[in-house]
């Protein structure tokens, strides 16, 4: 077997022997991009490597039973493993096959080389190992790569790269790493460059960052580099800001250095109008071939520029340095301001998290700062004491969770990730969606503290006849909830439990693993059914769009890239293309039905667009025996502005009950974007279009003997909506956690008013039958 890989042999599908990188580097080199010249030793001569040598064991043994969390024993696992690798004789066949590559690649000359490390799963949209293992620059002489081929393969056991696959539920023995060796580029200028503008995620820019001498440093964040943005259709600049760079890394007497930069040229622009033109024309080009904004890593060198790492812009935001800490502000002082999304004053410490796959950095008390949050985040966010994100509104995701876990959060803020530096201590006001400086200690009247305990034992919780139900998807959380005065759960959200989960259903369905899916779905369910039985448990089938599906493990493989997820492929639209995942989902609900005897949980369909959508998903709910049984509810969700017009037709169609979901019915309303920040005071579940829909969908209900219900954000949000459902004469009404009880008074100071206004019409009308008839 050719274990050598030359880049002329490789494509971006040969990630499995070549590793993410790799494979890019192939793909971009057969493509005829300036890729310098090189070679992969694939990721089956690491595995031949360990059986070989018969080190595997020796490794699984140290591993067993290790505490990653134990910082400590983690470290000492990790130094333990490094030097079982590094001690291993390689074995004469991949040593020998290693040479003969590097003196074809050196010609007789003598020539430097980089040696970089390319894990089997690395900068892959599902499963990004970037930045866990090692990078050697300026590696000479065949003895000296074969060395350093083994160090690279030690490094994946560095501390960070164990602990990440085992928080991540990767088996440490399937991830293999590739060694891409090529041709070093002794830059004089490099870089980072996106093919859209990071902060705010607008494709219609290229945003490139530059520095002096070998690109390390500003892959690293070891300086602050410059940044220049450009219009990606016309390569015209947009913006330019300079940093002022004081040294840099460069080859002298054959070894890399820190090299002072003098301060005319550290302080000067580094890169032309020409070669900023040349370099977005390459990223434009690149991500044209890839047909996906890309992260590209480049260098330039006599004049000529060279492309040595490209990967997909996976997150919202791919950056990799850190802001040098800005001056300390005056206690007090409002450094952002952004949106208010989830009541609440907290102060802590700044963790700047760029993508999911650091959220191990956040820990408990943390104020997490990212651009914004995902399903992937959710570990994280359970630790943070409060939230705040560059983009978004009010129904983004990290408002809608925030509310659930009842911690501040301000969204929208445009530039936390880049104003805020870990470590600095701050302190969030959800409820007015402010960032201060420092621990400010907010007066009692003003600081609005929604807390999720139960009111106080003094404190009576009136009865209404309008059912207040729970918007809920944390399984811990179930337990505590339960013991509030609340009816249910009118919103039982999957992405806490598939979240949890991990992995893609379809990819585990084609490994084998239906039944897992499955039975660990059914266990959160039955968390929720258990904690409020015999009260209603209405469970909302899947609705994670495209985006979010594919940041779970394996989904890049499976869901599309679509331009705007939230209209795209989600809802009752993936039930009827895709029957068999959706009966994974029935499945376990039927577990928990059957099995457990819980025959509280009831099923609510998302994201409905058409008649024949909800027509079909009945036929396989009858196929799969859930339908008809007396006992069993099916709603659905009102969505979208089809529903409302043709709502007697949906009523007539055999569902028990609709819930009007008016974060996405506003949005498709007023067209409005309801993640942003631009048109977030816009973005109003009052607005008279709004109101006359939700109205005409309850009374319809009404007409047709089918429940009616809200589990939007508007009534935890404004009180005067949940009055207004009481008068159109709402059967429930589903609200966070965090406003339960104040819903409850409200909804029962409504119905109050109703009683009394009928009793006056009535003695209004005894008083006129009382009347004796005028004489004529």
């Amino acid at each position: 077997m050719n274990t050598i890989l030359w880049f002329s042999e490789i494509t971006k599908d040969n990630v499995r022997e070549a590793g993410g990188k790799g494979a890019n580097l192939g793909e971009m080199a057969n493509a005829g991009f300036p890729v310098p010249p090189g070679f992969v030793v694939s990721s089956s001569d690491y595995f031949s490597f360990l059986g070989k040598t018969g080190i595997r064991e020796k490794i699984a043994s140290i591993l067993k039973n290790l505490d990653v969390e134990d910082n400590k024993a983690l470290n000492e696992a990790s130094w333990r493993i490094k030097e079982t690798i590094l001690t291993a004789k390689m074995p004469t066949e991949i040593a020998g096959a290693i040479v003969t590559a590097y003196e074809r690649l050196a010609r007789g000359k003598k020539i430097y080389v980089a040696v970089r490390s390319s894990a089997t799963a690395e900068d892959l949209p599902a499963a990004s190992f970037a930045g866990q293992q090692v990078t050697f620059l300026n590696v000479t002489g065949a003895e000296h790569v074969v060395n350093t081929v083994q160090a690279v393969w030690s490094s994946l056991f560095e501390a960070r790269a164990i602990f990440y696959r085992a928080t991540h539920g990767f088996d440490h023995f399937k991830v293999g790493i590739a060694v891409p060796i090529q041709i070093m580029v002794q830059s004089e200028k490099s870089g980072v460059m996106f093919t859209l503008d990071t902060v705010t995620n607008d494709e219609a820019k290229i945003e490139i960052e530059a520095g002096l001498g070998l690109g390390e440093t500003v892959v690293s964040g070891a300086i602050t580099p410059d940044r220049y943005l450009v219009d990606k259709k016309t390569l015209d600049m947009i913006d330019v800001k300079v940093a002022k760079q004081t040294w840099k890394i460069a080859m002298v007497d054959e070894k890399n250095r820190h090299v002072d930069v003098p301060p005319v040229e550290g302080e000067a622009r580094k890169l032309s109008e020409r070669e900023i033109k040349e370099l977005a024309e390459l990223g434009r080009q690149v991500e044209e071939h890839y047909r996906f904004p890309q992260d590209i890593e480049w260098a330039i060198a006599g004049g000529k520029i060279y492309l040595v790492q490209t990967r997909p812009v996976t997150t919202l935001k791919k950056a990799v340095r850190e802001e040098k800490p800005a001056a300390p502000a005056p206690e007090g002082k409002v450094l952002l301001e952004g949106v208010a999304a989830s009541f609440g004053v907290a102060s802590g410490p700044v963790r700047v998290i760029l993508s999911a796959d650091e959220i191990d950095k956040v820990k408990q008390g943390d104020v997490l700062v990212t651009t914004m949050t995902s399903p992937d985040y959710v570990p994280a966010m359970r630790r943070a004491a409060a939230i705040v994100t560059d983009t978004g509104g009010r129904t983004a995701h990290a408002a809608i969770v925030s509310r659930e876990l009842g911690i501040p959060c301000a969204v929208g803020t445009g530039s936390a990730t880049k104003t805020l530096s870990d470590g600095q201590l701050i302190t969030v006001d959800g409820s007015k969606g402010l960032v201060m400086s420092g621990e400010v200690k907010v007066p009692a009247a003003e600081a609005i503290e929604r807390k999720m305990a139960p009111p106080a034992p003094a404190e009576v919780v009136p009865v209404t006849a309008t059912k207040i139900y729970v918007n809920l998807g944390e399984p811990e959380l179930a337990e505590e909830v339960a013991a509030r005065p609340v009816d249910g759960v009118g919103l039982l959200r999957a992405e806490f439990m598939i979240a949890g989960i991990g992995e893609h259903p379809r990819a585990m369905m084609e490994d084998g693993r239906s039944d897992e899916f499955v039975d660990k779905l059914a266990a959160g369910l039955k968390t929720f059914a258990q904690a409020f039985f015999p009260r209603p448990v209405v469970y909302r089938a899947t609705d994670f769009k495209t985006n979010e599906y594919r940041n779970l493990k394996g989904g890049d493989k499976y869901e599309p890239v679509e331009g705007n997820p939230m209209i795209g492929y989600r809802g009752a639209s993936r039930y009827v293309k895709e029957p068999d995942l959706f009966r994974l989902e029935l499945a376990a609900l039927k577990k928990v039905r059957k099995e457990w005897g819980l025959k509280n949980l009831h099923l609510m369909i998302p994201f409905v667009r058409t008649l024949d959508e909800l027509s079909r998903i009945g036929q396989i709910l009858d196929l799969e025996a859930l339908r008809p049984t007396p006992d069993f509810k099916l709603w659905m969700m009102v969505e979208v502005p089809s529903n409302v017009f043709l709502i007697d037709e949906f009523c007539r169609s055999g569902i028990d009950g609709v819930s009007i979901g008016s974060n996405d019915l506003t949005q498709l309303i007023l067209g409005i974007d309801r993640d942003s920040e631009l048109l977030a005071a816009e973005f109003d579940e009052r607005n008279p279009a709004v109101v006359m829909a939700i109205k005409t969908v309850i009374e319809k209900a009404e007409e047709h003997g089918v429940t009616s219900s809200l589990c939007g954000q508007a009534p935890s949000v404004y009180p005067e909506i949940a009055e207004m459902l009481v008068e159109f004469g709402i059967t429930s009404i589903s609200v966070n956690p965090d406003v339960i009880e104040s819903v409850r008074k409200i909804v029962a100071a409504a119905e109050q008013k109703i009683l009394l206004r009928r009793l006056e019409r009535i003695e209004k009308l005894e008083k006129q039958l009382r009347k004796p008839p005028e004489v004529a």
